[in-house]
């Protein structure tokens, strides 16, 4: 009868859900640390050494930030419009504002950005940024240009160089304009660095090289690596925190925006005072030329007709006369700047409100129109809030423009009402004028022409004093815009690294590698398919199996089986034997010779070193005893002492030699041994044919134990009969070699092949461990490890201690 062996699925299936639904064993998991020990510590070593190289040979990234407290930006306006130029949301507004490429343009334009130098290294490249040996100015005539590398490598006398893009090579002299087809660039020294740091920074560098970037793509670029966040939204502070590759460029950036925020708040919140001057300025241009023509000819005027010369001409009606011309002037001044503002307001779609206050101030109907034109301010300044967060087709917008349109209306209805106060107003001032230049004696073309240019001499004179008065009080508003915005905080020094984090990678690196080790273990654990210990055989002590020792790993290593309880009787290995000797005589305890019978599941787990053994601590009890090989597959036994492997059973059970010719004699007085002798071509007939069991009979007749080492049941069947034959059948598992599933052939021999008395024999226990299972319930009255036993490695150990 023969058994299948190796790992069996169904086997490994039903012990991974024993541990599953069983306890941990902590034994098994601390052998199992012990074990892979060296694995985990490489582990650790790899790990730690790519962790390392992580941070040595990552690019590092530096930040820094700036705190800002933003303020209502409120000033004395000039005509005491309230809601102007207000923002409803002024921290979302000026986050948008900054995170803005317009503004973010600025400062890459101002930090000349776009240029960059940098130092090349084997696994990476360093921006020197202010530390760069060289500057350089440039005007780009090839975009080709834009990102690639241009090399510049100065002389020892630093008096110039050669420059190297793509395949071309140019000369170049320092503080002198190279022009080339593609760019003329100007290269100089650094101004703030020394000529031996220069010549340090060029010495410590592989190759030096600049970067001609888009202006756009480095805007984008910083505007990924900017961050704005509200900190306190009762305090109104906002946090502006930037990231970059170079620690004192980032600094230099972060507080440039900030500094630069407060320039671009007092530039954005004045322009429409600008916008008005600009009008103002125009303006007075014109109307100082209508000014001069317009005296010009009252002079010469007055001088033909010799007005000045006939005052006597001049009494009270001319007095009141010239009253009704100032009147009527003025209606006419009214009614054009009426007139010019509604031609404004029909021509352009979209109002500007702040030519409109320029012209509208001062005059007569200031008042009339003022509600109308907040109410347009007011809808101005929300949509211009809105197009911060929406677009200009959506619905909110759309309902402003709707509500504007409606306000525009109600503008011009109101000044066609105050238009035609006018017109009523001027033909009743007309009538009069009328009545007395009819009552003067002079010349009434004269008087007209006179009247028409006074008239027009002061409509110009009063215009241009009115502007003169706006611009004075426009300029004192625009003087009056002065940020309230505040640093709080600057950044100082240098900016802090934030990655790669040192803490962070080894804390990340120690937890992976832990992380990986518990996965580890937990795979090995549970695919741990090997006898470990006692406990693991006694499982099966319900079902039959007995066992009746243990033998402990030996220090050194034996080459093959060897005879070794002669070598140190007071061994720990040596008294394994014994317990096993003594053990095997509670089986059977009859006088006569016994028959012991060894095997195991496969080669390699020890039979041959275990048969070898009991022989030899049966002999040294004065028993005679003889040892046969039967395994004429793999014989060992003649291995083991040494001797050749020329006549054996083999011979022995084909009738060519008789038993005195197959003895040998081993180191043991009492113990003799024959080996297997030369393979044979039919082995399993010869140890099942009757001439075993005569060779067998004989010998028990000469020796009183006859112990037999046979080939593994598990792969042949060759041994199976003479273990059902003999008196202490013993079955043979190796410590961490043997499968669990072993332990079924053992418990099959005993239930199925009737061989009722088989016992088992742990083999190659480390016995350092201080959990090894060793408690069973049978007749083992003491553990190893004492301190009393001890193997010849140990003792030569301890005593090269003591000396």
């Amino acid at each position: 009868m023969s058994y299948h062996v190796g790992l069996n699925k169904n086997d490994f299936v039903k012990d991974a859900e024993a541990k599953l639904n069983s306890a941990l064993d902590l034994s098994l998991l601390i052998h199992l640390v012990r074990k892979f020990k060296w694995l985990f510590i490489g582990l650790f070593i790899v790990s730690g050494s790519l962790a390392f190289l992580y941070l040595r040979y990552s690019q590092p990234v530096y930040e820094s930030r700036v705190l800002l407290q933003i303020n209502d930006n409120k000033t004395d306006q000039v005509l005491r419009l309230e809601g102007i130029g207000e923002s409803e949301n002024i921290l979302a507004e000026a986050i948008e504002q900054i995170h803005s490429k317009v503004f973010l343009k600025r400062i890459v334009e101002k930090l000349d950005l776009s240029l960059t130098y940098f130092s090349e290294g084997t696994f990476k490249n360093f921006e020197l940024y202010l530390s760069s040996p060289f500057l350089a100015q440039v005007n780009l005539k090839d975009p080709a240009l834009k990102g690639q590398k241009i090399y510049v490598e100065l002389n020892e006398q630093l008096s110039g160089g050669v420059i190297k893009y793509g395949t071309t090579s140019k000369k170049f002299k320092t503080n002198e304009w190279l022009r080339t087809a593609e760019f003329d660039i100007n290269i100089f020294l650094n101004s703030k660095l020394s000529t031996e740091i220069i010549k340090k920074t060029i010495a410590n560098n592989k190759a030096l090289y600049m970067l001609i970037r888009d202006v756009d793509a480095v805007t984008a670029e910083l505007q990924g690596k900017l961050e704005v966040k509200v900190v306190n939204e009762l305090a109104k502070t906002i946090l502006i925190k930037v990231k970059d590759i170079n620690p004192q460029k980032v600094t230099d950036v972060v507080n440039n925006l900030s500094i630069e925020f407060l320039s671009y708040d007092v530039e954005r919140k004045s322009e429409s005072s600008l916008n008005i001057l600009s009008f103002i300025d125009k303006q007075l241009g014109l109307v100082y030329d209508d000014l001069r023509d317009t005296e010009k000819d009252l002079k010469v005027f007055k001088q033909d007709k010799n007005i000045e010369n006939n005052s006597q001409k001049i009494n009270s009606d001319i007095l009141r006369a010239s009253s009704i011309e100032e009147q009527l002037l003025k209606v006419e001044m009214e009614e054009k700047i009426i007139d010019e503002v509604q031609a404004n307001i029909n021509k352009n779609k979209n109002i500007d409100i702040y030519n409109l206050i320029s012209i509208i101030s001062g005059t007569d109907y200031e008042n009339m129109v003022k509600d109308v034109i907040q109410s347009i301010q007011k809808l101005l300044s929300a949509k211009e809030d809105l197009l911060y967060m929406v677009t200009p087709n959506s619905e909110n917008i759309k309902q402003i423009n709707y509500q504007l349109e409606i306000q525009k209306k109600l503008l011009l209805e109101s000044l066609d009402a105050v238009k035609l106060r006018y017109k009523t107003k001027y033909k009743s001032l007309l009538e009069k004028s009328s009545d007395y230049k009819n009552k003067l004696g002079s010349s009434p073309e004269d008087d007209v022409e006179l009247s028409r240019l006074n008239r027009l001499y002061t409509i110009n004179e009063k215009y241009y004093t009115m502007l003169l008065e706006k611009k004075t009080e426009f300029s004192i508003s625009k003087a009056g815009y002065v940020t309230k915005n505040i640093i709080l905080e600057k950044a100082i020094g240098v900016g802090g690294k934030v990655f790669p984090s040192s803490r962070d990678t080894v804390i990340i690196t120690f937890i992976l590698t832990v992380l990986i080790i518990f996965i580890i273990l937990i795979i090995v654990y549970f695919s741990h398919n090997k006898i470990y210990a006692i406990h693991d055989v006694m499982k099966f002590a319900n079902q039959g199996v007995s066992l009746i020792g243990v033998v402990p790993k030996y220090e050194s290593q034996i080459p093959v089986s060897q005879l070794i309880v002669d070598k140190n009787p007071k061994s720990i290995i040596s008294e394994a034997f014994r317990t096993i000797r003594t053990n095997l005589s509670f089986i059977d305890n009859t006088p006569g010779s016994k028959l012991i019978s060894i095997s195991s599941t496969i080669s390699g787990e020890g039979k041959t070193f275990i048969a070898i053994n009991i022989a030899g601590i049966f002999a040294f009890t004065g028993k005679k005893v003889v040892l046969i090989d039967l395994d004429m597959r793999k014989p060992k036994i003649h291995k083991g002492f040494g001797v050749k492997n020329d006549v054996g059973m083999s011979n022995l059970l084909t009738g060519e030699y008789k038993i005195e010719d197959c003895f040998n004699d081993s180191s043991l007085e009492n113990l003799k041994f024959i080996t297997a002798g030369p393979t044979p071509p039919n082995p399993s007939e010869l140890i099942l044919s009757d001439a075993l069991n005569k060779v067998i009979i004989e010998l028990q007749k000469q020796f009183d134990y006859v112990v037999i080492d046979n080939a593994p049941v598990g792969l042949v069947t060759d041994g199976i009969e003479t273990l059902r034959k003999s008196d202490y059948p013993i079955y043979v598992l190796r410590a961490e070699y043997s499968d669990k599933h072993f332990i079924q052939n053992l418990v099959r021999l005993k239930t199925e092949n009737q061989i009722t008395r088989i016992t088992a024999v742990l083999n190659d226990v480390d016995m350092s461990r201080k959990h090894y299972g060793y408690n069973y319930g049978y007749t083992y009255g003491y553990g190893y490890g004492t301190g009393y036993y001890t193997d010849d490695a140990e003792s030569k150990k301890k005593k090269k201690k003591r000396n």
